[in-house]
């Protein structure tokens, strides 16, 4: 492995860790303050290796072309799903630019961030899942995908059993 591949699969395991470990923390914090900062730190963190991913991945595998990596987005995608289409490109982009707003809006306000209108949580959370899911399961192999699978269940766990209501005793 070259120091290109190392760096950007370096990365993206770095922004992987910042999501579920910012994830975790957060569900767990029941708005304790130091747990959340943990966890909105990790979340920026996770953010961070994300764009430090895709600048890897386009410095390194596509020359800082958008065509480049569409392209190479298209033939990924062919090879798994037997589809060529590139459009996967535009998720990631999708991902990285509310990744980004995510965490804009986190360090703004704890309690704004914690207001934000449950659908949108949802929906969020379901998407980077599924992000992250493709990333760690689909387009792995081996141990990854078996770890990867196994971050996922956990995820969906943590998700699950923090949003059910509460019964009052």
């Amino acid at each position: 492995m070259n120091r290109g591949e190392l760096l950007t699969s370096v990365t993206v395991w770095v922004a992987i860790a910042g999501y579920t470990l910012g994830t975790f923390v957060f569900a767990w914090s029941r708005k304790r303050d130091r747990w959340d900062a943990w966890a909105r730190l990790a979340w920026t963190l996770g953010c961070i290796g994300m764009l430090a991913h895709t600048a890897c991945a386009f410095q390194f595998y596509h020359g800082w072309s958008h065509a480049a990596a569409y392209q190479d987005t298209a033939r990924q995608t062919a090879e798994m799903f037997g589809l060529d289409w590139g459009g996967g490109l535009y998720i990631n982009y999708a991902l990285l630019g509310g990744w980004v707003v995510d965490v804009l809006w986190w360090w703004r306000g704890l309690d704004a961030y914690r207001r934000r209108p449950r659908r949108l949580v949802l929906c969020w959370n379901g998407f980077l899942l599924f992000i992250f899911f493709n990333a760690m399961v689909v387009f792995e192999s081996g141990v990854l995908r078996r770890l990867g699978l196994c971050l996922c269940r956990a995820l969906c766990v943590v998700w699950w059993y923090t949003k059910k209501p509460r019964m009052n005793k």
